[in-house]
C-alpha cells in the first residue's frame, strides 16, 4: 500500500508550479464568493457550542429516498430524518420539490439542537425541468454563451423546487469513447474544456451565491476520471504526471479559479492512490497550490471504497485515510459518522482536520443564506411560475439546434425540399419521450418531452402527410417490422430515419465495447436506404459512435446526441432549414474500436504515418484501417461552405497577431467556427500535432466576407516540462485556421 508521505514524496514541491502558470484559463470577470467577517464569526461560535457528534454530522451528507443514483448501501436505510433530528446530517441529496425540501427543512431548525440548516444537492446536468442537450452536445455548439445561460435556467428552476447544490460541472477530458461518462462531459479537447467549465460554473453561481436563483456548483471528478484503464468506469487510471498536468487537471483549475464552492472526488486511482485518500492531490495541490476555499465532497460511498481499492483494511480506517487526505464530507458511506469520534480518541485525526472540514461547510451555508433564511428556496409562488416557462423552452428549442452536427450531406438531402409532399418516419428512436432525455435528466418530464415525430408534424402541421413506423427496437434482434418500414418508406417521397442508441446506454456504468449502431438498426438502415428514396438519418447517442457502415450507405447524417424537452423541435428546424447547423464535434468519431483512444492532438512518433504513402510498412500504422478517424474533432457541416484565405501572422513584442480571411462561398447565410490550432514543431519533449488555441464564431451571409483576428501570447505557446515547470520555447511554430482539426490553412512563424 502506497502511504500518503510515499505519494507526497514522488511529487513533492511540484504543486506550486500549476498555481502559477495555468493562470491563461482564468476569466477576468472572476467572481469570488467570499464570506463576512461577521459570518466568520458566527461560525467561530457555533463550532464552540457543537458536540463532536454534531460536528460530524456535519460532515455527513444522505440520500433521501425520492431518487437513487449509486449502488444499495445499508448504513442509511431511510434513518435521514431520526439523523437530521439528531444533528448528523449536514446535507441531503435527491429530494426536490419545495414541500419535500421545506419538511425536511423544518425538522432541522426546530428539532435539531443547533437548528443547523440543511444544504439539499441533486444532479442538475443539463437541465432541472427543463433538459437541455446532454453537455457533450452542448460543447459542440462552441457557444459559450448559451452553455453558461443553459446553467442559470437550470439553476433558477432547481432553486425553484428547494435545491441549492448541483453534482455539477463534469469537467472530466476524456479521449476514449467506450467509457459513457463522456457524455457528461466537454469532450477531449482541455483549451476549450476549461472555457466550458468556466462557463458552467458562472451559470450556476452567477455573482452572489445568496441571490436565491443560483446554485452552488460542483467541480467533478477530482481528477482524472475521464481517463479509465480500457474506457471502463471506476477502473485505474495510469498516466505520466506530465499528461496529467498537461492534459487533465486545467479543467478543474478553470473551475476553482472561477470560485467553484464545492469539488468531488473520484473514483479512480492515480499512480496508486485512489482520489479519495490523496493528500498530495486534495491538500498539496487544491487548497495550498490553487488556493481553493470551498468544501470537498466524495462521490457515492467512495470512502467505503477504498476497501475495495486495498489501501484500506476496514471502513474505519478510509474514514480516517479521506480526512486525513482532505476529503470533508463524506456522500453517503456513514464512514465519518461510524468512525470519527472513534479515530479521534485513538489520535489518529485531529479535532483541528475536524474542525476545518465543518468550518468549510458551514461556511458554505452562510454563503447561501441558509442562516439568514433556511427556507429561501422553498417559495411556493417561484415554484408555480419558474418551472418550463415560454422562455426556458424558447431557448431550449434553439440550443438543441445550436449542439447538432451535421456529419454528411451527399447531393444537398438536407434540408428537406420544400416541394417533398410526404414524409416517412421510422426508426427506433423517432417517437421516444425517455430517450430524448438522454441519461441524468434529473427532473425531467417525460410527457413534455417533444419527440422527433412530434417536432416534424409541429414543423409541417397538416400541410404534409407523416406516416410513422418502428421498424426495429433499438437492441434486440427483431426484425418483424421491417416490412412495415419498407412499405411507407417506399410510398414516401422523403424518409427520415431516427438511428441510434437508447438514453440509457451511455452515461454512468455504461461503458461499450461494441460502438456500432446496436441491434439490427443497420440492417433497417441498408433496407430502407435501398428504396432509393431520399434518407437522412438523425442519429441519438451520447457518445461518438463507430458508424462507418452507416455513413457508406447514408447520403445525411444528422448528429442530435440527446437533446432533451425540445428536442424534437429543435432537430425539425434543422431538418426543415429554419436553421442552417453550425455545431462542431469536440470529440472524434473513430471509424471502429480498434482505433480507440483516438484524438486531434496526438503525438508524431519517431516513425509517423504518412497518408500519401499508405502501403510503407514500417510506420506508426494498421494494416486494415487508415489512422485517420471517420469524424475529426472540430467536424461539422453547414447548408452552406465557407472559404479560408490571406491567413497572416504579425510578431510584434511577446503577442502574435493572427488574421484570416473567411467567405461564405455558397448559397445560404449560415455561421461558422473557426478554429485556430497551433504546433510546436521542435521542443524539448515531443509536441501534439496540432493544439486547439482559440476559435471565433463568425455569422455571413451569401458572398460575405470577414477577416477575423485571434490574438496569442508566448504564454499560449508554453507546455509542462519533466519538471513540471510550464514554459514556452524559442523556435518554428506552425498556424493552422480551418473549419476543423483536419481541414486548414497554414503559415509558419519563427520565434526568439
Amino acid at each position: 500500500m502506497l502511504s500518503d508521505n510515499f505519494f507526497s514524496f514522488k511529487i513533492a514541491g511540484l504543486s506550486f508550479v500549476l498555481f502559477v502558470l495555468c493562470t491563461s484559463v482564468i476569466s477576468q470577470n472572476i467572481v469570488r464568493q467570499n464570506i463576512s467577517s461577521s459570518d466568520r464569526i458566527k461560525i467561530e461560535e457555533l463550532l464552540k457550542k457543537m458536540t463532536i457528534e454534531e460536528k460530524i454530522g456535519q460532515l455527513s451528507l444522505f440520500q433521501s429516498d425520492g431518487d437513487i443514483t449509486g449502488p444499495a448501501m445499508n448504513n442509511n436505510d431511510n434513518k435521514y430524518y431520526k439523523l437530521i433530528k439528531e444533528g448528523k446530517a449536514g446535507a441531503i441529496f435527491n429530494v426536490y420539490t419545495v414541500d419535500n425540501v421545506r419538511g425536511l427543512q423544518k425538522i432541522a431548525i426546530e428539532e435539531s439542537h443547533l437548528k443547523i440548516p440543511l444544504i439539499f444537492g441533486y444532479d442538475v446536468i443539463h437541465g432541472h425541468r427543463t433538459i437541455f442537450p446532454i453537455p457533450l452536445g452542448q460543447s459542440c455548439s462552441w457557444d459559450l454563451k448559451a452553455i453558461e445561460e443553459s446553467e442559470q435556467i437550470a439553476a433558477m428552476e432547481a432553486t425553484a423546487e428547494g435545491l441549492n447544490w448541483t453534482f455539477a460541472p463534469m469537467v472530466d477530458i476524456a479521449r476514449d469513447p467506450r467509457w459513457g461518462r463522456v457524455a457528461e462531459g466537454a469532450g477531449e479537447d482541455t483549451w476549450l474544456g476549461c472555457k466550458i467549465a468556466e462557463a458552467r460554473v458562472h451559470g450556476f453561481q452567477g455573482k452572489d451565491l445568496k441571490d436565491p436563483h443560483t446554485l452552488l456548483a460542483c467541480a467533478k471528478h477530482f481528477a482524472a476520471y475521464g481517463a479509465p484503464q480500457a474506457g471502463r468506469d471506476y477502473n485505474t487510471v495510469d498516466i505520466s504526471q506530465v499528461s496529467l498536468y498537461e492534459w487533465y487537471l486545467p479543467p478543474y483549475k478553470a473551475c476553482v479559479d472561477a470560485g467553484v464552492g464545492s469539488v468531488m472526488t473520484s473514483f479512480n486511482e492515480i499512480a496508486g492512490v485512489p482520489s479519495t485518500s490523496n493528500k498530495w492531490l486534495l491538500t498539496d495541490l487544491l487548497r495550498k497550490s490553487w488556493g481553493f476555499k470551498g468544501f470537498v465532497v466524495t462521490d457515492y460511498g467512495a470512502i467505503n471504497e477504498l476497501v475495495n481499492h486495498g489501501v484500506a483494511t476496514d471502513e474505519k480506517q478510509a474514514a480516517g485515510l479521506a480526512l486525513n487526505a482532505g476529503v470533508d464530507m463524506d456522500m453517503q458511506g456513514s464512514t465519518y459518522l461510524n468512525s470519527l469520534t472513534d479515530l479521534l480518541k485513538e489520535k489518529k485525526v485531529t479535532l483541528k482536520q475536524i474542525d476545518d472540514a465543518v468550518r468549510v461547510v458551514l461556511e458554505a451555508k452562510f454563503k447561501l443564506g441558509l442562516f439568514d433564511d433556511p427556507y429561501r428556496y422553498c417559495k411556493k409562488e417561484r415554484q408555480e411560475k419558474e418551472l418550463m416557462t415560454v422562455e426556458s423552452q424558447a431557448f431550449a428549442r434553439k440550443f438543441v439546434a445550436r449542439s447538432c452536427v451535421l456529419l454528411k450531406n451527399d447531393n444537398q438531402t438536407l434540408p428537406i425540399p420544400a416541394t417533398v409532399k410526404s414524409i416517412a418516419v421510422i426508426g427506433p428512436l423517432a417517437d421516444s419521450k425517455r430517450d430524448m432525455l438522454g441519461n441524468w435528466a434529473a427532473a425531467g418530464e417525460l410527457e413534455k418531452c417533444v419527440t422527433l415525430l412530434e417536432g416534424i408534424r409541429n414543423h409541417v402541421g397538416k400541410d404534409i402527410p407523416i406516416v410513422y413506423e418502428k421498424g426495429c427496437n433499438t437492441n434486440d434482434l427483431d426484425k418483424s417490422g421491417f416490412d412495415k418500414a419498407l412499405k411507407i418508406a417506399s410510398s414516401a417521397d422523403y424518409v427520415i430515419l431516427a438511428l441510434g442508441e437508447e438514453g440509457e446506454m451511455t452515461g454512468e456504468a455504461s461503458s461499450r465495447t461494441d460502438l456500432d449502431l446496436p441491434g439490427v438498426q443497420n440492417e433497417l438502415a441498408e433496407q430502407v436506404i435501398g428504396t432509393g428514396k431520399p434518407v437522412a438519418v438523425v442519429l441519438f447517442n451520447g457518445r461518438p459512435l463507430t458508424i462507418t457502415k452507416l455513413n457508406n450507405m447514408a447520403p445525411a447524417i444528422l448528429e442530435s446526441w440527446f437533446g432533451g424537452t425540445q428536442a424534437g423541435n429543435g432537430i425539425s428546424d434543422i431538418l426543415f432549414g429554419e436553421v442552417n447547423p453550425a455545431g462542431k464535434l469536440t470529440m472524434t468519431f473513430p471509424r471502429n474500436v480498434g482505433q480507440i483512444p483516438l484524438f486531434y492532438n496526438a503525438k508524431n512518433t519517431g516513425r509517423p504515418y504518412n497518408p500519401k504513402t499508405p502501403d510503407e510498412k514500417y510506420v506508426s500504422r494498421y494494416i486494415d484501417v487508415t489512422n485517420d478517424p471517420l469524424y475529426p474533432f472540430g467536424f461539422g457541416l453547414s447548408y452552406t461552405t465557407f472559404a479560408y484565405s490571406g491567413l497572416t501572422v504579425d510578431t510584434t513584442g511577446n503577442k502574435l497577431t493572427i488574421r484570416v480571411t473567411v467567405k461564405n462561398t455558397g448559397t445560404r447565410d449560415g455561421e461558422e467556427v473557426a478554429q485556430l490550432y497551433v504546433q510546436d514543431k521542435v521542443g524539448s519533449i515531443t509536441r501534439p500535432v496540432k493544439e486547439l488555441k482559440g476559435f471565433k464564431k463568425v455569422m455571413l451571409k451569401t458572398d460575405e466576407t470577414a477577416v477575423l483576428t485571434f490574438s496569442l501570447g508566448k504564454d499560449d505557446l508554453a507546455f509542462y516540462h519533466p519538471d513540471l515547470k510550464k514554459y514556452w520555447e524559442p523556435g518554428e511554430f506552425i498556424i493552422y485556421i480551418g473549419t476543423n482539426s483536419k481541414e486548414t490553412i497554414s503559415t509558419s512563424v519563427f520565434l526568439n
